[in-house]
């Protein structure tokens, strides 16, 4: 071992140290270890314990905002495929309307049609009647007047002339149906 004489005529030891700075050195460190027990470790502990409860408080924290948007992101979930059956119907809506507008325009245009065809034809038939009448005073005029050339002499008397005429174009309407079967077949 490692032993120094020193002056004064004691042993000095390297990992042994004198009796009384021994006794004084434990004493001194048992008076701060107390001192430091008594005032700081309250304290020490204390800031730990307040330090372990926000530690707590945020993980609750962090879990509760967690589950929160869980909660969010599962309601926008269902927000969107809500958003999404609506457009659809919106869609089908929309779709149905213009069916709906396309037929309703078919059918009045048909309407229309027909009224545009039945007026058409009526102011066909309005004129045929008119020139046929018209046709019919011509012709019983120019029969007049054939049979007058043909007799010799012009018929003077307007009854006779009117009734000539008429027996005229009633003999030619029985004829007219036949001569038209007859083209026909």
């Amino acid at each position: 071992m490692h032993e120094t004489t020193l002056a004064e005529g004691g042993f000095f030891h390297v990992l042994v140290p004198a009796i009384p700075e021994l006794l004084w050195g434990s004493l001194a460190f048992i008076i701060v270890a107390v001192a430091v027990y008594v005032f700081a470790w309250p304290s020490f502990v204390e800031m730990l314990d307040e330090r372990a409860q926000k530690i707590d408080e945020g993980l609750r924290a962090a879990e509760v905002a967690r589950a929160e948007v869980a909660d969010q992101q599962a309601k926008l979930a269902d927000d969107i495929r809500d958003a999404q059956r609506e457009a659809t119907g919106i869609r089908e809506n929309a779709q149905d309307n213009a069916k709906a507008i396309i037929a309703e325009a078919q059918a009045k245009a048909r309407t229309e049609a027909d009224s545009l065809i039945t007026g058409a034809q009526r102011r066909i038939d309005a004129d045929s009647e008119a020139a046929m009448r018209s046709l019919q005073g011509e012709v019983g005029l120019l029969a007049t007047e054939l049979a007058g050339r043909i007799v010799g002499e012009a018929i003077q008397d307007e009854a006779l002339a009117r009734r000539v005429i008429d027996r005229f174009l009633d003999d030619l309407a029985t004829m007219t149906p036949e001569l038209k079967n007859e083209a026909e077949a």
